[in-house]
């Protein structure tokens, strides 16, 4: 026979005596306690459906918006609203389902989102900013655009920031509030976009013939419009040149080419028809 040994016995008996009113509770609370694990079940349920409904309906949204023609960053924000705003129906009804009281929790998360707010008081104002610019869209993506002290094209327009992409392919973060509280300048808005020259020539210059002779210049570039007219004109007799200012149009993708060409070929032009172009001069008298 094998003997058992009492430290062990003794152990055991203790544990059972710790468990036996545990066990007793469980079978005279074990409807309750089915009851709730039931609606636990259910309320997990509620939640995990109420995930996959926010996942459709974000999907369905955004096919919606899009045969619509609505604007990618229009889109991603009210794709993003429904979604989150049906994942908290979802977790609140979960919730309610296993007796927590929502209408406390719903008083305590807007306690909570009051002390926030007062917290990230600038945050908050880049986010409204943010919905401002993608309602009123002064901008959209691909728009090269100067504000907030800088310039650069349109990568992304998000809630708190805009991406943009400078020309020498900086990344650049520009806070939402910054932008809106400046003047905002969008080059590509319009297809069309004129180009401002300022051309310098001596006073002895035959001013027929500058004209003329920049007319000519500037309609060779196969890329300038033909409308809206080409102005050639006198706009200043200044200290120590006539000065004249040259305005085409051009599409306004072609607007940095077509001005680096001009500029290049005005002056060769002016140089192979001996027409000066005077710079600052210092001229010192000495008398003896």
């Amino acid at each position: 026979m094998s003997s058992v040994d009492p430290v062990v016995s003794e152990k055991s008996n203790a544990i059972l005596n710790m468990l036996m009113p545990l066990v007793e509770w469980i079978q005279q609370h074990q409807a309750i306690i089915s009851h709730s694990i039931i609606n636990l079940v259910v309320a997990i349920l509620i939640i995990a459906v109420g995930l996959s409904v926010a996942r459709l309906s974000t999907y369905l949204m955004n096919k919606t918006l899009i045969k619509k023609g609505v604007e990618q960053t229009l889109r991603d924000f009210v794709c993003l609203i429904l979604r989150y705003a049906l994942i908290a129906m979802s977790i609140i009804a979960g919730l309610a389902h296993v007796g927590v009281q929502t209408a406390s929790l719903i008083a305590l998360l807007g306690a909570a989102s009051l002390a926030i707010g007062l917290a990230l008081k600038g945050a908050l104002s880049n986010f409204a900013a943010g919905i401002l610019l993608i309602v009123l869209r002064p901008f959209k993506m691909g728009d090269f655009i100067e504000a907030a002290g800088t310039s650069g094209t349109v990568e992304s327009i998000q809630v708190f920031n805009c991406i943009l992409k400078a020309g020498d392919n900086r990344y650049i973060v520009v806070p939402n509030r910054s932008i809106l509280k400046s003047n905002i300048v969008n080059v590509s808005r319009k297809p069309e976009r004129r180009i401002d020259l300022v051309i310098r020539v001596d006073y002895k210059s035959d001013l027929k013939q500058v004209k003329a002779l920049l007319e000519e210049v500037v309609l060779a570039n196969e890329k300038v419009l033909s409308t809206p007219k080409l102005q050639i004109a006198v706009s200043e007799l200044a200290a120590s040149s006539v000065n004249l200012v040259v305005r085409p149009w051009v599409k306004s993708s072609d607007y940095w080419s077509v001005r680096f060409a001009l500029i290049e070929a005005i002056k060769v032009a002016l140089d192979e028809a001996s027409i000066n172009i005077p710079y600052a001069q210092l001229q010192l008298h000495c008398k003896a």
